[in-house]
């Protein structure tokens, strides 16, 4: 498994890992059923604390993104709850653009951004 962890970075080493776990599943690198690593592997693999890991694993859990399962530790076990996420994205999404429109972006500009990600991760349209 390939986490890059940035020990530099203001954001918090929980996060960045949740992060890095979110995208690699909306990259097809886990798929739904692929066990992670246990929290005592990966943090030994990452160099972190296995607090740290079990906080990402448990606000993963939280998020519908894992599960966990007595014989195979934490699953990817994508929760499809799309308007929960939906109302998620809204929130997000709101303090986003109200950021990009106080730097002048575009909407033709954030129009791109969001395609290119869109594709990037193999999105369906």
């Amino acid at each position: 498994m390939i986490i890059e962890i940035d020990f530099n970075s203001e954001e918090a080493l929980y996060l960045q890992l949740r992060n890095q776990i979110v995208l690699g599943i909306a990259t097809a690198k886990f798929q739904e059923g692929d066990a992670l690593p246990s929290v005592r592997q990966l943090a030994e693999e990452i160099g972190i604390n296995m607090h740290t890991v079990n906080k990402a694993y448990t606000v993963l859990k939280q998020e519908g993104f894992l599960k966990v399962d007595r014989r195979r530790g934490a699953v990817v076990a994508l929760d499809l709850d799309k308007l929960r996420t939906l109302e998620e994205m809204d929130g997000e999404l709101r303090v986003i653009l109200a950021k990009a429109i106080c730097k002048g972006i575009s909407r033709e500009e954030v129009h791109q951004i969001v395609e290119e990600i869109y594709e990037e991760f193999g999105g369906i349209s």
